[in-house]
């Protein structure tokens, strides 16, 4: 990897690092809230924060994070590669809280550390390999 594509990977990476900790944050309280102090199922939960979390996400990622990256001509395409991406990150916390709060028995927090930091390098990678790559 040369200078210019390491910047160019590095200023992607802090983008995406603000924008995807408020979209991560957003999701994250929109899960949590519901399922500790309203009573929602946690994969109820989880769900309605995956709703929320997609829709911000695909307009300010391709709008701040990958701006200037890739091509922009295959918007359908963009579209539904950032669909896939999306339901991979569903599917990715969900199982986190169904093992951590279901056969382990945890508190509804416990699900939040590996969706702060284990889907949001997951989605990171796709994102930029696939969507907008």
């Amino acid at each position: 990897m040369n200078e210019q594509t390491a910047a160019g990977l590095l200023t992607q990476l802090i983008r995406f690092a603000l924008v995807g900790g408020f979209v991560t944050a957003l999701g994250v309280a929109a899960y949590w809230f519901p399922a500790t102090f309203l009573g929602v199922p946690p994969l109820l939960a989880n769900f309605l924060a995956y709703v929320i979390a997609v829709a911000f996400g695909f307009v300010l990622h391709g709008k701040v994070s990958f701006a200037g990256h890739g091509s922009r001509d295959k918007a359908g395409v963009r579209t539904f590669r950032f669909m896939i991406v999306s339901l991979i990150s569903l599917a990715l916390n969900s199982l986190f809280v169904w093992v951590l709060t279901g056969p382990m028995n945890g508190p509804t927090w416990w699900p939040v550390i590996p969706m702060l930091f284990v889907t949001p390098l997951v989605t990171f990678t796709l994102n930029r390999q696939w969507v907008f790559g």
